[in-house]
């Protein structure tokens, strides 16, 4: 698409009226969603902002466009979910890995959306718990992908990837919509929420930007249905037919991808997050489902690790999305 056509499209936000919703939520909350704006960063990269409804608010969601791609074309793309971690937001994939130039030949619409600082990917038990709360599920499964279907030439394939609790999403989202994703990776991410480490950790995240922990998943002990509900390891036996991709460190101690040296204690996480990896792949294992695993030895909770394993896991990404890669 031309330059000039794409600043023509600032000025007319894609209004999204009609079409049946697709996963989670009201088809109300899909039938109102719209693209308010479009900022194009690149010949390939464009950043929206989403209305959403179910959140009463608006919404960043970065994509990146495969070469060729134009919004009428007879043709759809599948898609990539790029999920990221705490304490971040959607622009980390681009900011921290390649993956523009990754995906430059591969004909698949990659989405970063935006999750709040605590990336929970949950619809919240109470959705007034702070200022990262949020009917997140709803906004990424089905508003987001209703403006992904009316006005980005979206297609039924779709596959889910995420880094560190992104991880968590990405395998909550294709255990509790089976047959949904056709791929779906982990790396690094905590995939049992009732490992006491883990659990800590992801409530202390909430708690540190000022959201009520106990609004998420609600109480552990009065709500433990609803936290199993989103538990990976609990929603393991769902993924069948998905193809599933686990990785993390095991020590959490340097490892090659760590030439300067930095390192703090708080890097023992990788240990139970190994661990909970490894669980999910028994879970996989024991229920019959193929899944790949790569256990590294040593090696920080950082983004040189995630780059490796994005590339590592690219090949089977777009394998099971019917996406020729070079």
């Amino acid at each position: 698409m031309a330059g000039t056509r794409r600043r023509a499209l600032l000025l007319l936000p894609v209004l999204l009226a009609t079409g049946a919703a697709v996963g989670v939520g009201s088809a109300a909350h899909a039938a109102a969603v719209k693209v308010v704006s479009e900022r194009w960063l690149g010949p390939r990269t464009v950043d929206l902002t989403v209305e959403s409804p179910a959140n009463n608010r608006s919404l960043p969601v970065r994509v990146i466009v495969p070469a060729g791609w134009s919004r009428d074309a007879t043709r759809t793309w599948p898609v990539l979910y790029l999920l990221h971690g705490g304490n971040d937001d959607y622009t980390s994939w681009t900011r921290e890995t390649d993956i523009e130039r990754l995906s430059a030949d591969a004909q698949v619409l990659i989405v970063m959306p935006e999750a709040g600082r605590d990336a929970t990917y949950v619809d919240w038990f109470r959705p007034d718990g702070g200022p990262n709360a949020g009917l997140w599920e709803t906004f990424h499964l089905t508003e987001l992908w209703q403006v992904l279907r009316s006005g980005y030439r979206a297609g039924d394939a779709r596959g889910v990837a995420g880094i560190s609790s992104g991880g968590t999403g990405a395998m909550t989202y294709a255990g509790r919509h089976p047959g949904t994703f056709r791929a779906a990776a982990a790396y690094s991410a905590p995939l049992n929420l009732f490992d006491p480490l883990l659990r800590t950790v992801l409530l202390r995240t909430a708690a540190d930007n000022g959201d009520d922990p106990n609004a998420m998943w609600g109480s552990p002990i009065l709500q433990a249905a609803n936290w199993r509900a989103h538990n990976p390891l609990d929603l393991a036996p769902n993924l069948k037919g998905t193809s599933v991709y686990l990785s993390s460190g095991s020590t959490g101690l340097p490892g090659d991808l760590d030439p300067n040296g930095f390192w703090s204690p708080v890097q023992f996480g990788e240990i139970p997050v190994g661990l909970s990896t490894s669980m999910m792949a028994r879970r996989l294992s024991a229920a019959g489902i193929p899944v790949t695993l790569h256990k590294y030895f040593n090696g920080t909770h950082s983004w040189p690790y995630w780059q490796r394993e994005l590339h590592t896991s690219w090949p089977q990404l777009m394998g099971a999305l019917g996406v020729a890669v070079g």
